[in-house]
């Protein structure tokens, strides 16, 4: 792909314009895979640009993985010629990174054979956006570069989305829009904090269903912005928590709830070729489930995690 700079900027935003991706993805490729600037390969990201140089991109191939590796499955909630969009199980991870030994998201699509966009480099092809580890629930895979960068620029336009269900320690005093920045822990290099001088943050919370046994709540979430640990980091500076989400203070003495009980219930989008609006729902595990029938009126729940009162709840406040 050859791309030429109109004007004055670094090569990052050059082609994060021109690609229409977000700015850590295109950072990503430049230092991962490097691209060609009047002939010479760069790796330097902040490289500046005078404007008329031409940048070639060279897209790498997939390679497959080593098929004995893969001893899961994961369930397909769509599939057509351009996207699939599957319910990650708890304690996968999407995409392959140095510090990960156990097999991944990534290694099982290319397990599969199935076709994926390249233009995030070798170890996320295919990635939009991604869960956290122990979070489950929708995610929307790319399976050619043009189907990629639609759905960027629908992530980067909010065209695109989730509505997530968590299960938190103390109920909401009600629903709320919490617009606070979120930036890097000072202390905690793992954990993310709301500061002053952090990235615009917003997430919207709406109540569903309180346990009367345990004093739980059963709570919906939408982002407008995509920060990470964005809505566990919103919750905590509420005092709340998300179930065994331990790094964000979640406290316990007879806990056993092996993971955090954070699921991406439902995906919107608009699909690449055809513009339709398409909305997903994943199926809860049965970790999350477990908890919903031992602590909540089952009616009530059936009722409120369905898409159209979630959808509509979310309405009155936003």
């Amino acid at each position: 792909m050859r791309i030429i700079a109109q004007k004055v900027a670094r090569l990052d935003k050059t082609l994060q314009k021109a690609l229409k991706q977000p700015r850590n993805q295109v950072e990503h490729f430049i230092k991962e895979v490097g691209v060609t600037v009047d002939g010479k390969q760069t790796h330097k990201s902040g490289l500046k640009l005078k404007g008329g140089e031409e940048i070639v991109l060279e897209f790498p191939k997939m390679e497959a993985s080593t098929p004995e590796e893969i001893d899961f499955d994961i369930e397909v909630i769509y599939e057509d010629e351009d996207v699939l969009v599957l319910n990650k199980p708890p304690y996968l991870i999407v995409h392959p990174a140095a510090s990960v030994k156990e097999p991944t998201l990534v290694d099982w699509l290319k397990h599969r054979g199935i076709t994926l966009s390249t233009i995030s480099g070798e170890e996320r092809n295919g990635i939009v956006h991604r869960i956290d580890k122990e979070t489950s629930g929708a995610i929307i895979i790319a399976k050619n570069n043009e189907a990629h960068q639609s759905l960027s620029k629908q992530l980067e336009e909010r065209t695109m989305g989730r509505y997530y269900l968590a299960l938190i320690d103390l109920p909401l005093k009600e629903d709320m829009i919490v617009d606070k920045p979120i930036g890097r822990h000072n202390k905690h290099r793992i954990k993310m904090a709301v500061k002053e001088n952090g990235r615009e943050s917003k997430s919207a919370f709406v109540k569903l269903a309180l346990s009367e046994k345990t004093g739980h709540e059963l709570i919906s979430a939408k982002l407008f912005t995509g920060r990470t640990h964005q809505i566990r980091v919103h919750l905590e500076s509420l005092s709340r928590h998300i179930l065994a989400d331990k790094l964000y203070g979640f406290k316990s003495k007879k806990d056993t709830i092996p993971r955090v009980m954070l699921h991406a219930r439902i995906l919107y989008f608009h699909h690449p070729r055809t513009g339709e609006l398409i909305i997903k729902e994943a199926p809860l595990f049965k970790d999350f489930e477990r908890i919903l029938q031992d602590e909540f009126n089952q009616e009530e729940i059936d009722e409120k995690i369905n898409r159209d009162y979630i959808i509509g709840h979310f309405n009155h406040i936003i």
